[in-house]
């Protein structure tokens, strides 16, 4: 990861486990961050896509200890009314005085391309500390640092709900199919951490019953504009 000297940082945090351990990278590596920014749903006051309660997304925050930003966005926004959103975000973010976004993005390139230009436009620059790394390694290294989280949402497209409620362990990856990417790099589950190096305690939570969303496809395909969505009810 590329040495950041005398700049000021944020990161996007979901409450997943690869925000979580893009932070943890940051902390070793001594790299400053000064602040957590998160997009929600400001319909149901969830984060956006994992369905996390701010309640629960609050928790985390104080745990961490670090200062953080909400932004909001409508339950379906269009990618016109999104970007004007987080541009407007950005450039309170640059008058702040901040330089980097810091993502936990793996190797979706498109996705990270995407990113960049939208910084670029702001005058801000990404930063990606698990970028291209094996997803069967960095999931070891998240169970190895003592992190724990648990499956939340799955896209039933790719992944059976009975995944729904499932801790990530030592024996996680095992149990997913072949054609699962470890770490759901595209899309397949979201997880919700609430243990590890980069918290002061532990998140408490409770999980309830399972339920359903039809969402966009986020494949953009004509053919089935829509995806089921399975989620795990956590509060």
């Amino acid at each position: 990861m590329t040495e950041i000297v005398l700049q000021k940082i944020y990161l996007n945090w979901s409450g997943g486990k690869d925000a979580a351990l893009a932070l943890n990278r940051l902390q070793e590596s001594d790299t400053p961050l000064s602040l957590l920014v998160t997009a929600i749903n400001e319909d149901e006051q969830a984060v956006s896509m994992h369905n996390v309660p701010v309640h629960l997304l609050e928790k985390q925050f104080a745990s961490i200890q670090i200062p953080s930003k909400k932004i909001m966005l409508p339950a379906f926004p269009s990618m016109e009314k999104y970007e004007s959103v987080y541009a407007e975000a950005m450039e309170e973010l640059k008058q702040q005085g901040f330089t980097h976004a810091a993502f936990g993005d793996i190797f979706l390139e498109d996705l990270k391309d995407y990113r960049e230009k939208q910084l670029q436009k702001n005058s801000l620059e990404g930063i990606f500390p698990l970028w291209k790394d094996n997803s069967s390694d960095l999931l070891k290294e998240f169970v190895a640092a003592g992190f724990r989280a648990i499956i939340i949402c799955v896209n039933t497209e790719k992944l059976s709900e009975v995944f729904l409620g499932k801790f990530i362990d030592g024996s996680f990856a095992e149990q997913l199919p072949s054609s699962i990417d470890p770490c759901g790099e595209n899309g397949e589950y979201h997880s919700f951490c609430f243990e590890g190096p980069v918290f002061s305690q532990p998140v408490e939570f409770t999980t309830g019953n399972i339920y359903y969303k039809d969402l966009p496809n986020p494949e953009a395909d004509p053919a089935k504009p829509t995806i089921r969505f399975a989620f795990l009810e956590i509060e």
